[in-house]
């Protein structure tokens, strides 16, 4: 993170990147939905296509003024030791960012702003799915920081592929979940399913720094046998 860069620009650089990234998942789920004719795999795959991307794009772009979090947990994860004033800033702007990306969504399709997810999405299943997206997704922007890895790609990478090997289409962002939470479209998820997939999210998020630790760990323990 660089530190040429204000509290603000980093706050606001937050809020942009979380409303582009919702407006795109929201924004695509409506467009796919609508030139999918009904057929839910083609939706999904236009969805995840234009989720990759725009992750690429913005990390690539944001990431040198806020870290390029976009997501609660990820800010939590890397903040919580150096600067919680900064982390409530950055939790606040995702918290915002998502929501207004809904309404830009809506907007742009011509449809009303303001609305509630009736897509009911609950069982163990997607609850463990949530978890294992959540903690790949910590695990990998970790490891990415002790290594010469790009996150953009990573990162993206792993999105896309999280789409569909989870059983949840791989929210693992609880800014995204109460973005999601404010469309009736293709990507939303309904009020009473938002709790139980970001307290799955939480516990994946803790498993993934878990991971992480425990593979430094023995590699600090290798390199110095060697």
């Amino acid at each position: 993170m660089s530190a040429q860069h204000s509290t603000t620009q980093k706050v606001f650089a937050e809020f942009l990147g979380t409303l582009l990234l919702l407006c795109t998942v929201i924004g695509s789920g409506i467009m796919a939905e609508r030139l999918a004719g009904g057929n839910v795999a083609i939706a999904l795959l236009g969805n995840t296509l234009a989720t990759v991307f725009i992750l690429y794009v913005l990390i690539e772009t944001l990431s040198p003024i806020s870290g390029a979090h976009f997501n609660p947990l990820v800010s939590t994860v890397m903040l919580w030791r150096t600067s919680k004033l900064l982390l409530a800033g950055y939790v606040v702007a995702q918290i915002i960012g998502a929501v207004a990306g809904a309404w830009l969504a809506h907007a742009m399709f011509d449809m009303p702003l303001f609305q509630l997810s009736s897509h009911i999405r609950t069982g163990t299943g997607q609850w463990i799915a949530e978890g294992v997206a959540t903690a790949g997704l910590i695990f990998i922007i970790l490891r990415s920081s002790h290594s010469h890895a790009k996150a953009s790609g990573l990162v993206a990478s792993y999105i896309g592929a999280a789409y569909w090997f989870t059983a949840s289409t791989s929210f693992a962002n609880p800014a995204a979940v109460l973005g999601r939470m404010m469309t009736d479209s293709f990507s939303g998820i309904a009020p009473q399913s938002a709790p139980y997939f970001i307290f799955s999210q939480c516990v994946g998020a803790a498993c993934g720094v878990f991971i992480h630790r425990l593979l430094h760990a023995y590699n600090e323990n290798v390199n110095s046998r060697a």
